[in-house]
């Protein structure tokens, strides 16, 4: 039985990866063929003002590049899930069969909130390269995202407490601490958390190396604790991840953008509560460790507003945090690299918070 788990999670990561990779130039062909990028260099910071600093060190960055790359990752993702499925029902008894991990109880629930965000990223994408008028720099404003953000999570969490009857939160060395009816908002104020984050998405390279050490943790968590499934599911977003990131890095053909960070911070949040008490583990307790580049990257933003409010001057050269690197003179590809080690040491330190105790 563990030789036949280890193949469901691990082949069809691999065919997400492969599916990736022919995906891309599918992709690529509509993206620079109808000019998916921002048409004009440079953006606002979170207070309103322009983020002199960062246009200056993105000017040639930010224009004749598309987005939407984040369709590589959900994209191989969501076609291995149905593909498998329609497979193993077409042959059934067989190995096909075997390899579908889309289930009720564990992978419906984080497959439909990655494609959900997936869409609702897409949609600000597009407004960004195409739109205008009630949009915020052609997309959707920050406030209308953490919106959907928030109504989003807050369907994930109901369902979790009425569904499934989830009220407690997992410690380490403490056992399920029971929280009620709190449980609904704590859900909601992680995802939006997780999704503050996703503005890691800033260098080549960067976001695809940190979410694949992210996932990768928790499809470990989740193998241990027996959601072959759940873990299947994670391993093959990080074949989507890996496809994604082949052509990410410098110089990259494509961004992420919304459409993949918003996807995968609010399936990084289902996951960590399907790892937590639902699966006997401590999968939350362990997030603020595994997720620690998302978490850094937020929390900078939130000092540099605070202290040039406060103080009337910045903490950081630039935030969030990535870019303040590069405006010490850390190149790019050092910053992304040293981001994808501290993110892997997160991953194996988180996967142990997760299983003890």
């Amino acid at each position: 039985m563990m030789v036949e788990d280890i193949v469901k999670v691990f082949l069809p990561a691999t065919l997400a990866f492969v599916v990736g990779i022919g995906l891309t130039p599918l992709l690529t062909h509509f993206l620079y063929k109808h000019e998916m990028w921002k048409k004009k260099s440079g953006k606002l910071a979170l207070d309103g003002a322009s983020a002199a600093v960062f246009n200056e060190l993105h000017k040639e960055k930010e224009v004749g590049t598309p987005r939407m790359g984040g369709v590589v990752i959900w994209g191989s993702a969501l076609i291995t899930t149905l593909g498998l499925l329609f497979l193993g029902t077409l042959f059934p008894g067989t190995l096909l069969e075997k390899l579908s991990f889309l289930s009720r109880n564990q992978t419906w629930i984080p497959l439909a909130t990655l494609i959900l965000g997936a869409l609702v990223g897409l949609l600000d994408d597009w407004l960004e390269v195409k739109g205008s008028g009630d949009y915020v720099a052609g997309g959707l404003s920050l406030k209308k995202r953490l919106l959907v953000v928030a109504a989003i999570a807050l369907g994930c969490a109901l369902w979790f407490y009425y569904k499934l009857e989830v009220m407690s939160v997992g410690l380490p060395f403490y056992g399920d601490l029971y929280v009620g009816w709190l449980f609904v908002p704590i859900f909601v104020i992680v995802a939006i958390g997780l999704y503050s984050g996703g503005v890691i998405d800033g260098i080549d390279g960067l976001a695809g190396g940190v979410f694949a050490a992210m996932f990768s943790a928790y499809a470990g968590i989740a193998f241990y604790q027996d959601q072959i499934n759940l873990a299947a599911f994670c391993a093959v977003i990080v074949g989507g991840l890996l496809a994604f990131l082949w052509f990410n890095i410098p110089p990259a053909r494509f961004y992420m953008s919304e459409t993949g960070s918003m996807a995968l911070t609010l399936t990084l949040a289902v996951v960590a509560f399907t790892t937590d008490t639902l699966g006997t583990g401590h999968g939350l307790s362990a997030l603020p460790v595994i997720a620690l580049p998302l978490i850094a990257t937020s929390v900078s933003n939130i000092l540099q507003i605070t202290s040039k409010r406060l103080r009337g001057k910045k903490l950081f050269l630039v935030a969030p945090l990535h870019h303040h690197f590069e405006a010490v003179g850390w190149p790019g590809y050092k910053v992304t690299m040293r981001f994808w080690i501290v993110s892997v040491v997160c991953a194996l330190f988180g996967m142990i918070i997760a299983l003890v105790g």
